[in-house]
């Protein structure tokens, strides 16, 4: 990577509203995304950024708003009190969930950076994190484009005369234990919708050890699923800024939509009224604001780099607060919003089978690609209906999968970005390349064993490695660095210096509940499953902890090279390997103007940065 290695070229910096000129050694981290060749060795290295304020909202709101919002977070607050599980949901948010995207947001902006560069040069004894975020990101943007693969087929076929998944009359069914309904408590038999998913989508094997062949159909609609990807971002911030606005609006009108169609039919208030109903004794229990902690630090999407990424792509003085509080309060009121749509249909599938919600309501793919598709079959319009939802699906997919490889093209372009482009001579080429290679690791999930692979790398991807990650960044961020150089950053950005709340969030609540939930993630562990029955067999078990490792391995391999790339004593090169990188004092300077002059907003960013370096680290 050559992470500390220098290039010294004569560069001219942009930011915010203001430009200031400046020759310095520039390292590889400050590597930008546009080159213009001049005479000699010189470059002038500029920075894109988005057009307009409004399109880094919606592509973030479009990030965190994703298919765990649908499918996710409406069963986990049913299961964990209903209700009551919007206490403890609120508090997380408001302690964890606000303050670390306004930190990540921070960290991008003020670095204009992604997170490799931006968390090396905060923390170097850390910077294996930063690593660790891309390589979890990249493992998760080539499985996750399959959900894409599969909202595609599903669409497609709801163009046919009728939908097929509504009766057990096709070839693919097993008449023998096929239900046109829910079966309830009768676990022999299968409805036409789980037949569907299983034996005409997936034509899944009985177990991972059998690869089974490759599914076609899907293979082309992956190819489809990769090329919107890349048609969507090949340009950078600026056609993924003009994309957003419709895949990120475009959901909203279709749950307003489903809403409206949904509440009018029987059995519906009572499905709310489920999803609702609060059960206050569960508050008793740990594991529900352990769930609730989890959920906003998953949804939100904190610690897989894109949302430095995608801050880094702003001004300079764009107001990050308020940018803050839009993303992570549309992510919430979104994912409440969802619940009370998806769980009206479920209590109208329940009065039309004459069973308990308990035996439809599910989570995970489950509920999106086949108790829903079942709703859709008793709908009227059904096809239009079913249309629109999975439509709907693929932009909530498409705007995460966007981000997740924006990210790794930015560590691509901040690290090698003039190598590269003197070999492949444009950026766009270097996003497809990208693609391709996401595109590859794919095909294992598209063969009919595929469905085991994906449940496999999802666990040990987005469920182990995530909170290790989550841990160590925190670490590196609020600890390591220290809250009074974040206050400085963020002042001199924003002019006023971070409220005590924030301060006192960054030092105690953030870390603590991170680390708690860590801890109860170990302990509380489960391997991988498949459904209620399929366990994997211990070699598979293995191949997820490789998985895992693969990004969790960096941050100690990151830890070692630094110390010994450090001189001295093992006390000294500790010491100078969590002294930042990131020159307070002469980095990064907004206009005069924009600094405020009152006593409370000069307290931070007037203490040199040498001062701080002499151990007022931690103090708020």
């Amino acid at each position: 990577m050559g992470v500390g290695a220098e290039n010294t070229l004569p560069t001219s910096i942009h930011n915010g509203g203001y430009k200031e000129e400046m020759e310095f050694v520039l390292k590889p981290s400050l590597g930008n995304d546009v080159v213009t060749p001049e005479s000699g060795d010189h470059a002038t290295l500029k920075r894109e950024t988005w057009s307009r304020r409004l399109e880094f909202i919606l592509a973030s709101v479009g990030y965190a708003v994703g298919l765990g919002n649908v499918w996710r977070f409406p069963y986990l607050c049913y299961r964990s009190g209903g209700g009551a599980f919007l206490v403890p949901y609120l508090i997380m948010l408001f302690l964890c969930g606000i303050p670390l995207l306004f930190l990540e947001f921070s960290i991008g902006q003020y670095t204009r950076l992604g997170p490799v560069h931006a968390l090396a040069k905060i923390c170097p004894l850390l910077k294996g994190v930063g690593l660790a975020t891309i390589v979890i990101s990249f493992v998760l943007s080539t499985y996750y484009n399959i959900l894409m693969t599969w909202a595609l087929y599903y669409f497609f076929n709801t163009f046919g005369k009728s939908l097929p998944w509504q009766s057990c009359n096709n070839t693919w069914n097993v008449v023998a234990n096929c239900s046109s309904g829910f079966p309830g408590n009768n676990t022999h038999l299968q409805s036409a919708s789980q037949q569907f998913f299983e034996r005409r989508l997936l034509e899944m094997t009985k177990g991972i050890e059998e690869v089974g062949g490759m599914r076609w159909e899907l293979f082309g609609l992956l190819i489809l699923a990769w090329a919107i990807v890349y048609v969507c971002i090949f340009k950078g911030v600026k056609s993924t800024g003009k994309v957003v606005y419709f895949t990120a609006t475009f959901p909203y009108f279709i749950l307003f939509a489903l809403l409206i169609n949904n509440v009018q039919l029987p059995g519906a208030k009572d499905g709310i009224r489920y999803f609702l109903m609060p059960e206050w004794s569960k508050l008793r229990k740990v594991q529900v604001w352990v769930n609730a902690a989890a959920q906003i630090f998953n949804s939100i999407g904190i610690s897989f780099g894109t949302m430095i990424s995608m801050a880094s792509y702003n001004k300079f003085n764009n107001n990050i607060l308020r940018d803050t509080l839009i993303v992570s309060l549309a992510n919430s009121a979104t994912s409440i919003f969802a619940g009370i749509v998806i769980f009206s249909a479920i209590g109208y599938m329940a009065h039309v089978h004459n069973l308990p919600v308990d035996n439809i309501a599910t989570d995970g793919p489950g509920l999106v690609f086949v108790v829903y598709p079942e709703v859709f079959s008793t709908m009227p319009v059904s096809q239009l209906w079913a249309a629109f939802f999975f439509l709907m699906l693929l932009c909530l997919g498409l705007d995460s999968q966007f981000a997740m490889v924006e990210v790794i093209v930015t560590f691509v372009m901040d690290g090698f970005g003039l190598k590269v482009l003197r070999v492949l001579k444009h950026k766009e080429v270097l996003v497809l390349v990208v693609c391709l290679v996401g595109f590859v690791l794919g095909i294992p999930h598209i063969t009919q064993g595929g469905i085991y692979v994906f449940q496999l790398m999802d666990h040990y991807t987005a469920v182990v490695s995530l909170m290790f990650l989550a841990f160590f960044e925190v670490l590196a961020v609020c600890w390591l660095f220290g809250v009074r150089r974040i206050s400085c950053m963020v002042e001199r950005m924003m002019g006023k210096p971070p409220n005590v709340f924030f301060r006192l969030c960054w030092l105690v609540f953030a870390p603590l509940l991170v680390l708690c939930i860590l801890i109860s993630s170990i302990v509380q562990y489960m391997p991988a499953r498949y459904g209620k029955t399929y366990h994997y067999p211990a070699w598979a078990e293995v191949l997820g902890w490789f998985i895992s490792l693969v990004s969790v391995v960096w941050i100690p391999l990151g830890a070692v090279h630094e110390l010994y790339r450090c001189k001295g004593s093992f006390m000294e090169r500790l010491k100078a390997s969590v002294t930042p990188t990131l020159d307070l004092d002469t980095f990064l300077h907004p206009p005069e103007k924009e600094t405020s002059d009152t006593p409370e907003a000069m307290s931070l960013c007037t203490i040199p940065e040498k001062a701080l370096l002499s151990g007022q680290r931690n103090g708020i």
